[in-house]
């Protein structure tokens, strides 16, 4: 049996950073098991039945990599263009056979189809006006593909159909959201939508309709708060503060703020978390910090692997 491991990605030398690809690290020990080489892999995403990990590649020609993995560093199978410029974010179907990618450069989202053996086939794309900025691609358990538009305050959303996998722009259009609020990445619990926005520093709540439950600041620490990254789990929101260098800890009902603690770095990009572990990707320290969660709070003096520029973890038993 493989051990429990995370694959980190960050940026490589040619996208503005150190780090070396796709590290592998075993949880637990934070044993480094291996790197596969690779230009910019910023995000990741792994297929939910085969041993199949996808990559964006953020450059202004942006590309998506497929990687089997097994023992060690994962090995690349393919790479092919994303569609658009500066992909970071991918998602896979739950049903494994589409890809969705946010290309945050021209606001394009692609869909790329996938095969039975876990490869790329057909490509869709959706570009969308000036000055959109795709930033991240969620399916909705309705099979929707939701895309938070940091450039446009908007929610767009894509109907896919399982028959034949087509994908064509939702007939309701786009979610508008609060002016400002720069809508960076959302995440699904009991019914409800939490986004985050990076530009207003705030989470927001809605129902299915897309009323506005609930909104509040995502951190209480002085100064410009940049959120990057947010999960429900345990009976917690968690939210990662850029700026702060904070995990903040909120109910997820009434977004009434829990705990607040340092993230055991500088930047939080994304965190991930793994029996009673935090792990966060600080961007500008070079390393992964590891915080034990004691009853849903993250502990102070966290472990830290080192590595380069580190913006995406992505934890697999």
């Amino acid at each position: 049996m493989m051990a429990e491991v995370a694959y980190i990605g960050g940026y490589t030398p040619d996208t503005g950073g150190t780090g070396t690809g796709i590290t592998v690290v075993e949880l637990g020990s934070l044993t480094r098991l291996g790197t596969t080489p690779a230009s910019g892999p910023s995000f990741l995403a792994v297929h939910p039945r085969l041993p199949v990990l996808y990559t964006v590649g953020e450059s202004e020609r942006g590309t998506v990599g497929v990687y089997a993995l097994g023992e060690g560093a994962p090995t690349p199978l393919g790479q092919r263009p994303s569609g658009g410029s500066s992909p970071c974010h991918l998602a896979v179907d739950p049903t494994g056979r589409l890809l969705a990618v946010a290309n945050y450069g021209d606001g394009t989202v692609s869909v790329h189809h996938v095969s039975q053996a876990g490869l790329l086939t057909e490509l869709c794309s959706f570009p969308y006006r000036k000055g959109s900025h795709a930033h991240q691609a969620v399916f909705g358990p309705d099979g929707v593909l939701h895309v938070p538009d940091l450039g446009a305050d908007e929610v767009r959303r894509y109907l896919t159909d399982p028959a034949d996998d087509r994908v064509v722009p939702h007939p309701e259009g786009p979610v508008r959201l609060a002016p400002g609020m720069g809508p960076r990445h959302m995440t699904r619990f009991a019914d409800r939508w939490y986004v985050v926005g990076e530009l207003d520093g705030t989470v927001r709540v809605y129902d299915d309709a897309w009323n506005e439950l609930v909104a509040a600041p995502a951190s209480s620490a002085p100064g410009t708060n940049y959120p990057s990254h947010l999960e429900v789990a345990g009976g917690f929101l968690y939210v990662a503060n850029r700026g702060p260098d904070t995990v903040s800890v909120l109910s997820p009902h009434t977004l009434e703020p829990v705990a607040e603690v340092a993230c055991g770095g500088s930047w939080p990009r994304h965190f991930a978390i793994a029996d009673d572990r935090l792990y966060v990707a600080n961007q500008r320290s070079d390393g992964v910090a590891v915080l034990v969660l004691k009853d849903g709070i993250p502990q102070p003096d966290p472990v830290v692997f080192a590595t380069g520029t580190p913006s995406c973890v992505l934890t697999l038993p």
